[in-house]
């Protein structure tokens, strides 16, 4: 015979009320939301009754040593024994209905479930008005195991109140005792439980629980910790419930964790807890962590439990301090998210608050710029669902880069360059667009573009109120602000023969409009209804068509093309929200222009600066080291300034000059060239602030240089010497080391 991982025991209800009582067994969900619906829990009294099998209770070992103490479990006498694994539903229901207690539902309302009985019928129903009403009911069986409440007295007080309404005959009495004593014997009623060994790991128990029960909830491994903390750290457990219902409604002004954004569970919370405690994502070895297991001895330690569980209760406390909570929520609207119902995964907020507790607490960095990159890397995540899915793996790997990270600046640094690797040229051009052919209304691109149009101070298409204040969830009436109009109504399209919702219900096909306008647009078609709601000046069309990703003459075009192109344009949005978001170098000439070519025809800027040529000098018509030193100046500049944009191939006067002169083989042949300058003049960290590509210019081609603001200081190696550009107006300018000095300790 095989050896068996768990040992068969018989227990009375009894028996298993007085335990959990003492303690010896650890049932967390009397402090928990109660799932069961009262008739569930009268189904079950119902089956005990009839004397029918109500299932297997799974009891866990506490591998612990006998001699431990809890923390913070003034109601237990002793140390729980025995964890529940399986059946926490239904030893809740019998020992609520059985003391009497209330149970704690989903949203944290409290109810004291109330179950009837029939004697007569000796049928059980869950308790109300009408019921109340029924003398042939004893309307709360509770009474029943009271300590103060014998059964003669419960007999004696539904005989009297019965006798109010009908006769009662002796018949009548000899079946009103026979069921009364029945039900109150149910104490006696015999339940199988099945005890796993304290040996086995959690992975087991997690094995056997599927196996035995393939209809439950299956457990995870915040399960089994929230279980482990209601054992030895129960206060622990119940500042994440405090804090979870806390969230759920608005405060009447005392401190509270409510916000817009997110209703945190406090299984969520721990996940953020043990994230920042242990720098893990995956829960699978903490449990055995907590419990005081040397994962490579397998042995257990009463010490090393204590001492974890200090870890877990310090990075606890960061986690629900409510200064660094709504700090972290201005991040969030930061990014462009004003809403809670335009955030598509709560993994990736709550991850992202991971790393925003990371910054304040164990690098101590706050202000403005934290804050921007911290929003930077939520709308990264949210955008490419890096926490979707597996977010475990993706979390995991993600805070190992961190480990052994020693400065502020280190960590900031590590945090954008995943984001520069995340959000290369390639995913902007193909991967967004690709990713924007969907009809899903909770498509991460789409509330991107959201974010974005908030971000680019968008307005709604042809209205002057502006987006982010049509999203704004403080706004309650019984119309929304704004809808989602179809640019191409769907009964217009139906008459073309385009019915099918995958194709009318495209984001391409959405935007955002005021109700009131939504409704005159009814079923027209673009072309019918576009020039009555156009404004007359050409300005604010120029922007209305920019922020909503409006082609040229979209009116007319073919549907399927107009879908196409405009998924290029929502890409180019986000984009540009984007770079507003990741540096300050964007200004309103960029967020309010439709194509590169108006803004070359404003000149050179504080922010613009064109170059003819990359290495050749077009006087002697020969490679020349100096037009690269101007053009490494620039980006320097740029770099150490705001940001900013440079175009190569672009006379002074914006006149077309083309690549074409400088010779290269091909577009990436000039790109990797101007990287490798970069890499061996300005360092390796310069790359990681600029974005290259190339973009068709009247008859020419052109190379775009777009710089963000780097976080470092970026020099120029000239020999032996290290030169400091910054940009003033739209010159580059070279700091002496003293202003250098100055000016870093400024803005570094």
């Amino acid at each position: 015979m095989s050896d068996t991982v768990f040992t068969q025991v018989t227990y009375d209800v009894n028996s298993l009320v007085s335990h959990i009582d003492l303690g010896v067994i650890g049932l967390p969900d009397i402090q928990r939301p109660f799932v069961w619906k009262n008739a569930k829990v009268r189904d079950l009294f119902d089956s005990m009754y009839h004397g029918y099998p109500v299932g297997y209770l799974l009891f866990w070992k506490n591998a612990s040593m006998s001699d431990s103490s809890a923390i913070g479990v003034d109601r237990k006498q002793v140390v729980p024994s025995l964890l529940i694994v399986d059946g926490q539903q239904r030893l809740t229901s019998l020992y609520s209905v059985i003391k009497g207690i209330e149970v704690i539902r989903k949203d944290f309302s409290r109810e004291k479930i109330r179950i009837a009985f029939n004697p007569f019928q000796e049928k059980f129903e869950v308790t109300d008005a009408a019921i109340i009403k029924d003398k042939t009911y004893l309307p709360d069986i509770s009474v029943l195991w009271r300590d103060d409440y014998d059964l003669i007295s419960c007999y004696e007080d539904y005989l009297g109140s019965l006798q109010e309404t009908r006769e009662v005959t002796q018949s009548d009495k000899s079946q009103i005792v026979r069921a009364i004593t029945k039900l109150q014997s149910l104490k006696s009623f015999p339940l199988t439980a099945l005890e796993l060994s304290k040996d086995i790991s959690e992975e087991k128990v997690a094995e056997v629980f599927v196996r035995i029960n393939s209809k439950g909830t299956p457990l995870n491994q915040a399960d089994f910790i929230l279980t482990l903390m209601s054992v030895f750290w129960d206060d622990g457990r119940a500042e994440l419930e405090k804090f979870s219902e806390q969230s759920k409604t608005p405060s009447d002004r005392k401190p509270s964790p409510y916000n817009h954004y997110i209703k945190p569970f406090p299984e969520q919370l721990l996940r953020v807890s043990v994230g920042l405690a242990f720098k893990r994502a995956r829960l699978q070895y903490i449990y055995s962590i907590l419990r005081g297991k040397d994962l490579e001895t397998e042995t257990y330690s009463e010490a090393r439990r204590v001492e974890q569980f200090e870890i877990l209760k310090v990075a606890q406390a960061k986690v629900l301090d409510l200064k660094y909570w709504h700090d972290f929520m201005k991040c969030i609207r930061t990014a462009g998210f004003v809403n809670g119902k335009n955030i598509s995964s709560q993994s990736n907020l709550l991850y992202t608050y991971v790393f925003y507790l990371m910054g304040r607490t164990e690098y101590n960095l706050s202000g403005a710029r934290f804050r921007k990159v911290i929003a930077q890397w939520f709308f990264m995540t949210s955008l490419t669902g890096r926490y979707t899915g597996s977010a475990e793996s993706a979390m995991e790997s993600d805070l190992a880069r961190f480990r052994n990270v020693k400065d502020g600046e280190e960590f900031l640094q590590i945090l954008q360059n995943i984001c520069n690797l995340e959000l290369t040229e390639d995913y902007w051009k193909i991967s967004l667009p690709n990713a924007l052919a969907t009809s899903s209304p909770r498509s991460p691109s789409l509330f991107a573009y959201y974010a974005a149009l908030v971000l680019l101070g968008a307005k709604a298409l042809f209205s002057d109120l502006e987006v982010a204040d049509l999203l704004d969830p403080a706004i309650i009436s019984s119309k929304a602000a704004v809808d989602r109009h179809h640019l191409f109504p769907k009964a217009y399209l139906a008459k073309l023969g385009i019915s099918d919702i995958r194709d009318t219900n495209q984001i391409a096909n959405y935007a955002f409009v005021e109700y009131g306008d939504n409704i005159r647009i009814s079923d027209s078609s673009p072309e019918e209804y576009l020039p009555k709601l156009l404004p007359s000046d050409q300005d604010v069309v120029k922007k209305m068509y920019y922020w909503h990703a409006l082609p040229k003459n979209w009116q007319l075009m073919d549907y399927p093309k107009f879908l196409e192109k405009r998924r290029e344009l929502i890409a180019k949005v986000i984009y540009d929200g984007y770079r507003r978001l990741k540096s300050d170098h964007v200004d309103k000439t960029t967020s309010t222009s439709l194509s590169l070519s108006d803004l070359i025809k404003n000149g050179e800027t504080h922010m613009m600066e064109f170059k003819a040529t990359l290495r050749t000098n077009l006087h002697t018509n020969q490679r020349d080291p100096r037009m690269e030193f101007s053009v490494l100046r620039t980006i320097a500049g740029f770099l150490n300034n705001n940001g900013g944009t440079l175009t190569i191939g672009v006379f002074d006067d914006g006149s077309p000059a083309g690549i074409e002169v400088d010779g290269f083989e091909n577009e990436d042949k000039m790109s990797l060239h101007l990287i490798n300058l970069m890499k061996s003049r300005l360092g390796v960290l310069s790359i990681s602030d600029v974005h290259i590509h190339f973009e068709d210019f009247q008859s020419c081609r052109i190379m775009v240089v777009e710089c963000g603001r780097s976080t470092k200081p970026i020099y120029y190696k000239d020999g032996e010497n290290d030169r400091f550009f910054i940009r003033t107006g739209p010159s580059t300018t070279e700091l002496s080391t003293k202003d250098a000095i100055e000016y870093q300790r400024e803005r570094f």
